[in-house]
């Protein structure tokens, strides 16, 4: 299956590179789009992701994660060519419609075929790699983007297409991963895996602080780190480089494996969370480029490097063959949080930009909270 593994790596590469990804705010403010609109329009996608997760978690466990993973990697495609051609408020809805079908039909299939063709104990590393190399996806559409693109924002989507396009091929190479298939889209069946899932406490509240910490890292990391970047007075060009820089620094989750043998499950978390709510009061209150840049630069390296644990403890913890099923159920969870965050961030940003920045400190800090008695309340160890 080392097949997979390495065609999985490549589509990660390939969707890693989103041209537009340095500008991904001020593309779509040129036409028009408030920073407002696009957080109401995010948790218009998340709403699509929560009411098709499970459904979709249910057909692929039926049909094959191999022809999951070809139709999802095909209408990825297809939300980019809308992307590149969006000018108003419904395109740029639209585009993320698809997303919302395209992320809730992928939510734990591609987990799902990393971590069943991989060897046994080898799946953080496994995960590491995988996240990292979406990462060098954005380091070189990044670095692309800042020598040849410029203000050109059309053409960074444009070479955005080609590359899901190519991505969206390369699944047809993939070999399926599942020896049974379920027996198809049952109540039942749901509501067995929903009470699996929230029987494990633990698990439940590890889930609800990683989600905490990934809405704050996506909204501010990917909305909001641009405006504060404007605010202390950076230019677009060096907007450009900062995010080449962000970008390679996530390259350090690659580590979460050796870092885990070092310190342990549970440390590891505990200082992720910690140096985020740090990293979100520096963004609050510093009124230099380089605390700012600094504050950025924390939560991406916190969030690459818990992503492969946090993607580990949910695997280990399925003990269902409808895989895809309870990890759809968690994004569940994950989804409603989110919903709520980017409302709320997007809310507060529009009036007071710093306010926004405290109120991640503290999604972190309750993050931080969940996560400690995860591990305090049922004693787990790995």
């Amino acid at each position: 299956m080392k097949k997979n593994i390495y065609i999985m790596y490549v589509i990660a590469l390939l969707q890693g590179m989103v041209f537009y990804g340095p500008i991904a705010t001020l593309y779509r403010q040129a036409v028009g789009i408030s920073i407002f609109q696009i957080t109401l329009i995010e948790s218009i996608s998340l709403v699509i992701m929560i009411s098709l997760e499970i459904p979709l978690g249910h057909i692929a466990d039926r049909i094959g994660y191999r022809r999951t993973m070809i139709g999802c990697c095909c209408l990825y495609f297809i939300s980019k060519i809308v992307f590149w051609k969006a000018d108003s408020f419904g395109d740029f809805l639209f585009e993320r419609i698809l997303l919302g079908i395209v992320l809730a039909g992928l939510s734990g299939v591609d987990v799902s075929i990393l971590y069943l063709s991989c060897t046994h104990g080898d799946s953080q590393r496994v995960f590491g790699i995988y996240n990292n190399l979406c990462q060098i996806g954005l380091l070189l559409a990044a670095g692309i983007y800042a020598v040849f693109i410029g203000d050109n924002y059309r053409t960074a989507g444009l070479l955005t297409v080609v590359s899901y396009g190519i991505s969206a091929c390369l699944a047809f190479g993939l070999k399926e991963v599942t020896k049974e298939k379920s027996n198809g889209i049952s109540m039942k069946v749901s509501l067995g895996i929903l009470k699996q899932v929230f029987s494990n406490k633990r698990l439940i509240l590890v889930v609800l602080s990683v989600a905490l910490l990934n809405e704050t890292h996506q909204t501010i990391t990917v909305f909001l780190n641009q405006l504060k970047y404007i605010k202390v007075g950076m230019s677009p060009s060096m907007i450009s480089i900062v995010y080449i820089i962000i970008t390679i620094s996530g390259l350090l989750g690659g580590f979460s494996s050796k870092i885990t043998d070092k310190i342990g499950d549970k440390n590891l978390g505990l200082l992720v969370f910690f140096s985020g709510s740090i990293a979100c009061i520096l963004l609050a209150f510093t009124k230099y480029a380089i605390i700012a840049v600094l504050g950025v630069l924390i939560l991406r390296i916190g969030f690459s490097i818990l992503q492969p644990l946090q993607m580990k403890i949910q695997n280990e913890e399925i003990t269902t063959r409808d895989r895809a099923t309870a990890l759809s159920m968690n994004a569940v969870i994950m989804d409603i949080i989110a919903i709520f965050t980017n409302v709320v961030f997007g809310k507060i940003a529009a009036v007071n930009l710093q306010a926004s920045m405290v109120f991640g400190f503290i999604l972190c800090i309750v993050g931080f909270v969940l996560y400690h008695y995860s591990w305090q309340a049922f004693n787990y160890n790995k």
